[in-house]
C-alpha cells in the first residue's frame, strides 16, 4: 500500500532498509504525537525521532518502494516540492532536501478505499512541516547564494517566512494564511480577500467583498492581518483545498504560483495585495517633509532590513519582524464586547457611547477599533466629534456629526471626508470660549436622529476646566455607555460612575442637590438621565508609552498639518500624474458684499481685517440672515455658531474690484451656499507655503525679515491646568455651586 508519508533517513539504515518489519501484519497510520511544549512542532519532532531512532524504534512507516516525487503539476492534493535535487545527490535527513530543492517523496495515486481525502489532507499538512523543519538553517550558505536577488514567486528571507507569491507583471502578491496567523506591516497596499477570511482591526473582509485600502504609517500603530476560519461549513477540506488552489491559479501565471500551490492547505484563507495609489498619497510623497511617510519608521527601518527583499516590498509593504501590533488589554477586549452586545440589543434604542480619557491613552485608536466591529454587525454608526485638536474626519479646529459606512484602516489625515454636519470652532483647543464650545455641540447634537448607534470622541483635557466640560457632555448627550480609559496604576481623573455624577459640578450643568431654584426643561431631562444613570467601562492600557509624550517626529502639530493635507489632497486628479502645488489651481471670485467676514480668535481692528485674513485657511459657513453689503468688506461683530460645509485658502483679495479669491475643493454647487468666511486660530501647513512650484526669486507670504526677541512676538502659552476656586480642594462632592 502506497501512503503519502514523508520519507526520512536514520544514521546507520537506509530509506530502503526495512528487514523483518515489512513483513509484519500492518497497522492502522497514526501522526505522531508531539510534545505539548512551548518549542515549536518541528523542534520537537526532531527531538523525539531523534529519541526513538537512537533506540532502533522509529514511528514513521517507510515506503516499500523507492517513491517519486509529485511535480507542480500533479492534481494528488499534496505539495510538490520547489525544486529536484541533483542526480546523485543524497537528501538531507531531516531537511528533506535542504533548502535548496524540497522534495516531498509521495506515491502519485492511491487505490479507492485506503486512504479519504481528510487523512490525505492531514498527512500532508504533517509532511510539510517535516520539510520546514531545518530548511531555514540547515544549509545557509546555499540558501543566501539561492536567493541572489528578488524573484517572482520568492520567500522572504529569515525564519518563519509568510507563504506569499509575486507577480512581476501586474505586480501584485497573494498572500497564504492559516487560521491564526497574522502579518504585522508598514505602508499602504490594497486588499482584496480571495478566499477565507481576514481582520484588520477589528474589521472582518470575507471573499466577494470590495478591496479596502490599508495604511499602516509611522504615524500610529501599526497595522496587523490576521487570518480566521472559513465561516461556512458546507464544504469539505478537499473541496476547500481544490477551491482555494483554483484561486491561486486564477491569480498567478504559472511560473509564479508554483511554490504557492505546494503550501495550500484546505485552512488556508488567500490574500490580494495590490499597490495603493491615490491623490491622497502621490500629494503627500510630492512634498519633501513627507517623503518618507509611506514607509518604514526612524527606528523600524534599523531593524527591518530583512523585510526590504521580499514579495511584499514592490507593492509598498514591509513585514516588521518581532512585531505584535497592536497591544489589547483584557480590559479593552471586554469593552468592546460589551458594546457591541449593547448595540445589538435593541429593546432599550441603540446605546450612547463616549470615550474619554487623558492623552496619550489610545483613545483614537479605540474608537477606530470600535466602529469596524461595530460594522461587522451594523450598516452604519454615527460619530460625534468633541475634539477640537485631533479630529478624525475633518481638519483641525472642527466639531462634527457625520455617518461612518465603511472601515477606518488608517490614520485620520487618510480618511478625510464631508461630515453630514460641522461646526468651525477655528481652534485646536476650547479653552478661550468654552461657552461657544457647549453651544457648537449642542448644535450638532439636536441633528442625531437615534437610528444608529453613536461614538462620541472627546479631548484628552480632563483636569480643571476641562473635566467639567466632559461632565457637562454626558449630561446633555444623555450618555448610556462611558468607555474610561486610563493607564498606569493612578487615576488621571475621578471614576465616572452614575453615583459621581450626581453630585459632580460642571461648567453649564449643576447637580441637582445644589439647585435653589424649580429646574428648567433642559435641567430635567438631565434628572430623568440621571435617574436612569449609564454603564461604566474601564479599560486599561497596556501599550508601550501610554500617556507619555510622543517620541516620534510626529507630535500632534505634525498630526493637525497632515490632517488639512489630506483635506486639501482633494484637489489632485484622480488619474495618475504629477502632483500640482495649490498654487496652480485656479481659485473662485467671491465678491466681497456677498459673504460676511469674522476673525474669531483674536480682535483685529476693522482695517487691518484683509490683511490678516490674506493667504489664511477660512471657513465657508451659511448663516441663516441675508447678508449683504455696498461693495466693501462685511465685518461680524460676533462670532456665530452655524454650518460650514468645507474650507479654503483665501489666496489673494483685490479690495479696488472688491473680490476675495478662494482656492477650495469645494463644488461650485455647493459653494452658492456659503455667504460667510470665518477665520481662525488654525493656520496652513508651512510646506504649502515653501514648496511652491513655479514661483520665481522669493516664494510669496513668506518673509525671514522676523524677529522673536520682541516681546510678545511668539505664541502665547495659555495654562490649561487651572482650576475653579470650588475644586481647589480636589475633586469632592461638597462643591458649592457655580
Amino acid at each position: 500500500m502506497k501512503v503519502p508519508v514523508s520519507v526520512s533517513k536514520v544514521k546507520g539504515r537506509s530509506s530502503g532498509d526495512h528487514g523483518n518489519k515489512s513483513k509484519k501484519k500492518k497497522k492502522k497510520l497514526q501522526r505522531p504525537l508531539l510534545e505539548a511544549s512551548g518549542m515549536s512542532p518541528n523542534t520537537a519532532l526532531g527531538l523525539q525521532y531523534t529519541q526513538l531512532a537512537s533506540r532502533g524504534q522509529p514511528n514513521l512507516k517507510r515506503l516499500q518502494h523507492n517513491a517519486r516525487p509529485v511535480h507542480a503539476s500533479g492534481e494528488a492534493g499534496c505539495p510538490a516540492g520547489q525544486a529536484k535535487a541533483r542526480a546523485g545527490e543524497k537528501a538531507d535527513a531531516r531537511a528533506n532536501g535542504g533548502s535548496g530543492a524540497r522534495a516531498l517523496s509521495v506515491s502519485a495515486a492511491r487505490p479507492e478505499g485506503e486512504m479519504n481525502p481528510e487523512e490525505l489532507d492531514s498527512w500532508c499538512s504533517f509532511a510539510r512541516s517535516v520539510l520546514e523543519n531545518g530548511t531555514a538553517g540547515s544549509d545557509p550558505e546555499r540558501g543566501a547564494g539561492d536567493r541572489g536577488g528578488l524573484e517572482p514567486g520568492a520567500a522572504p528571507a529569515g525564519p518563519a517566512p509568510h507563504r506569499a507569491a509575486w507577480d512581476p507583471v501586474r505586480n501584485r502578491t497573494v498572500l497564504a494564511m492559516l487560521p491564526g496567523e497574522s502579518l504585522v506591516f508598514r505602508g499602504k497596499c490594497q486588499l482584496t480577500c480571495l478566499y477565507g477570511r481576514v481582520e484588520v482591526l477589528g474589521f472582518t473582509v470575507e471573499e466577494g467583498q470590495q478591496p479596502y485600502p490599508l495604511l499602516s504609517l509611522p504615524t500610529h500603530c501599526p497595522l496587523s492581518l490576521a487570518a480566521l476560519g472559513h465561516a461556512g461549513a458546507d464544504k469539505t477540506r478537499k473541496e476547500r483545498r481544490q477551491g482555494a488552489r483554483a484561486v491561486v491559479r486564477k491569480h498567478l501565471p504559472a511560473e509564479v504560483r508554483k511554490d504557492l500551490l505546494s503550501e495550500i492547505s484546505s485552512d488556508s484563507c488567500l490574500i490580494l495585495l495590490e499597490p495603493l495609489d491615490t491623490p491622497l498619497t502621490r500629494f503627500l510623497q510630492s512634498l519633501p517633509e513627507h517623503q518618507d511617510l509611506f514607509g518604514l519608521g526612524q527606528k523600524e527601518s534599523s531593524v527591518q532590513l530583512a523585510g526590504l527583499e521580499c514579495p511584499f516590498s514592490p507593492i509598498g509593504v514591509f513585514p516588521l519582524k518581532g512585531s505584535s501590533g497592536q497591544v489589547t488589554s483584557q480590559s479593552y477586549s471586554s469593552a468592546l464586547g460589551d458594546l457591541v452586545s449593547a448595540c445589538r440589543e435593541e429593546s432599550e434604542g441603540y446605546p450612547i457611547i463616549l470615550v474619554c480619557g487623558s492623552k496619550n491613552v489610545g483613545k483614537s485608536t479605540f474608537n477606530r477599533h470600535l466602529i469596524n466591529t461595530l460594522l461587522n454587525h451594523t450598516v452604519s454608526v454615527d460619530y460625534l466629534e468633541c475634539d477640537v485638536g485631533q479630529t478624525e474626519f475633518t481638519p483641525p479646529g472642527c466639531l462634527s456629526l457625520l455617518s461612518v459606512t465603511e472601515p477606518l484602516l488608517g490614520p485620520p489625515f487618510t480618511h478625510q471626508r464631508l461630515p453630514s454636519r460641522m461646526v468651525f470652532f477655528g481652534e485646536s483647543s476650547v479653552e478661550r470660549d468654552l461657552d461657544r464650545y457647549l453651544e457648537s455641540v449642542k448644535y450638532l447634537w439636536r441633528f442625531y436622529r437615534r437610528e444608529t448607534p453613536i461614538v462620541i470622541n472627546t479631548m484628552g483635557w480632563v483636569k480643571g476646566f476641562g473635566f467639567q466640560l466632559l461632565v457637562d457632555l454626558i449630561r446633555l448627550l444623555s450618555v448610556t455607555h462611558v468607555v474610561q480609559i486610563s493607564h498606569g496604576d493612578t487615576s488621571q481623573f475621578p471614576a465616572l460612575t452614575p453615583a459621581y455624577l450626581r453630585s459632580a459640578t460642571g461648567w453649564l450643568t449643576t447637580p441637582r442637590v445644589q439647585r435653589s431654584s424649580m429646574p428648567t426643561e433642559g435641567e430635567e431631562t438631565q434628572d430623568c438621565m440621571a435617574a436612569q444613570g449609564h454603564t461604566l467601562l474601564g479599560v486599561q492600557s497596556e501599550f508601550e508609552g501610554a500617556g507619555e509624550a510622543l517620541i516620534t517626529k510626529y507630535h500632534s502639530n505634525v498630526l493637525r498639518d497632515l490632517a488639512l493635507l489630506g483635506y486639501f489632497s482633494q484637489l489632485q486628479d484622480p488619474e495618475p500624474g504629477p502632483a500640482r502645488s495649490l498654487n496652480c489651481f485656479t481659485p473662485y471670485q467671491v465678491p466681497m458684499s456677498s459673504v460676511a467676514l469674522r476673525v474669531m480668535h483674536c480682535e483685529v481692528a476693522p482695517a487691518h481685517v484683509l490683511y490678516t485674513a490674506n493667504a489664511s485657511l477660512v471657513g465657508l459657513c451659511v448663516l441663516a440672515e441675508k447678508v449683504g453689503g455696498a461693495g466693501g468688506p462685511v465685518l461680524l461683530s460676533r462670532t456665530p455658531v452655524c454650518e460650514c460645509l468645507g474650507f479654503g485658502v483665501l489666496r489673494g483679495v483685490d479690495v479696488p474690484r472688491g473680490l476675495y479669491f478662494v482656492v477650495t475643493p469645494v463644488p461650485p454647487s455647493v459653494l452658492r451656499q456659503v455667504n460667510c468666511l470665518l477665520l481662525g486660530g488654525v493656520t496652513l501647513p508651512h510646506t504649502l507655503l515653501r514648496t511652491q512650484l513655479g514661483a520665481e526669486g522669493e516664494c510669496p507670504y513668506i518673509t525671514s525679515d522676523y524677529s522673536f526677541d520682541i516681546s510678545g512676538a511668539g505664541k502665547l502659552r495659555v495654562q490649561k491646568g487651572l482650576k475653579r476656586r470650588e475644586h481647589l480642594g480636589g475633586f469632592s462632592s461638597r462643591n458649592g455651586p457655580r
